[in-house]
């Protein structure tokens, strides 16, 4: 029941709740509308109503109506199992008012269920050449993208403003500043973070930095070799298995890349793999995100490797 959910709508028109849902989306909030389509017999509820609901936290939120009552608390329940749940497209539900609702009315409604998810959130760790092209990709891709580098010279404004043109957010700060948390809005356990800096031990403590923030997929760029060395000085600190595991090193496709463009490419296809079978299981459970996609966790891309590690 939405009391037992914490949750009891904001009586609202259709427009409004609309407007609610977009503005709570535009700050990383994942948000299901419910449409009321038809309406057969007696029922509370009239179509063209719409109520909308979103988590802030541990917080829900909840605006419009779908009639009340009963079917407004199974609409609820539904539309929070699509919020938590794995798939992201619109379902049509037929709601009966009878013994299973507690009414007594006998109609029925069918109300439409869509569900918008934020961006993906992609930290990328090092503004050198391969950083930079990633980040010129990825918001054409549909990722919202963060940048970061302490190095003065990295996030010179000339530098800068060629991927905060296209909405790119750039930081002259460590991986670890507040500021950097602050900018992936919904949260490490939501987000990837790929480090690429110039330094193999910064890389290697970005690493264990993402694995203990709980990014939803933690990588690098590097050899094979690198990706070797990285997971036996994780195994000697004392990081479990199943983290060591979800390090995806060297990461990109394979697909022969040598420049940092084509790298970018490589990257950006990962990324796309890894957003397609991680869809609405990051949350509830970031250590499965890397086993989401079984085929992309072998991916080596063994030809660019090298070429990528001299280039980050």
């Amino acid at each position: 029941m939405s009391v037992a959910l914490g949750v009891i709508p904001r009586t609202a028109g259709p427009d409004e709740a609309l407007r609610e849902a977009l503005a709570a989306h535009a700050l990383g909030a994942a948000c299901a509308i419910a449409t009321v389509v038809t309406r057969q017999g007696s029922a509370p509820c009239t179509p063209g109503q719409k109520l909308a609901l979103w988590r802030d936290g541990e917080r829900l939120h909840a605006v419009g109506t779908v009639g009340g009552g009963a079917i407004e608390r199974a609409v609820i329940v539904t539309m929070l199992d699509a919020i938590e749940g794995r798939g992201d497209a619109p379902r049509l539900h037929t709601f009966r008012l009878g013994p299973e609702l507690g009414m007594c009315c006998g109609g029925s409604a069918e109300v439409l269920v869509e569900l918008m998810r934020p961006a993906r959130v992609v930290l990328l760790v090092g503004a050198g050449h391969v950083g930079l092209a990633t980040a010129r990709l990825l918001p054409a891709l549909g990722f919202r993208c963060v940048v970061a580098d302490a190095r003065p010279e990295a996030t010179l404004p000339e530098r800068a403003r060629v991927v905060e043109a296209l909405g790119v957010t750039m930081l002259s700060a460590e991986h670890d500043d507040p500021e950097v948390v602050a900018a992936l809005g919904a949260g490490p356990r939501e987000a990837a973070m790929i480090v690429m800096t110039h330094d193999h031990r910064l890389d290697q403590g970005v690493i264990e930095w993402a694995l203990k923030a709980g990014f939803a997929l933690v990588a690098g760029v590097g050899s094979r070799a690198k990706a070797v060395r990285t997971k036996q000085r994780l195994e000697a600190k004392g990081f479990a298995t199943a983290d060591i595991e979800r390090v995806k090193m060297p990461v990109g496709v394979p697909i022969g890349a040598r420049t940092p463009e084509e790298i970018a490419i490589s990257i950006a296809g990962e990324l796309v793999s890894w957003r397609s079978g991680a869809a609405g299981a990051l949350s509830r459970a970031p250590q499965r995100a890397s086993r989401a996609n079984p085929e992309a966790e072998t991916v080596a891309a063994p030809a660019s490797a090298r070429t990528k590690e001299r280039l980050s």
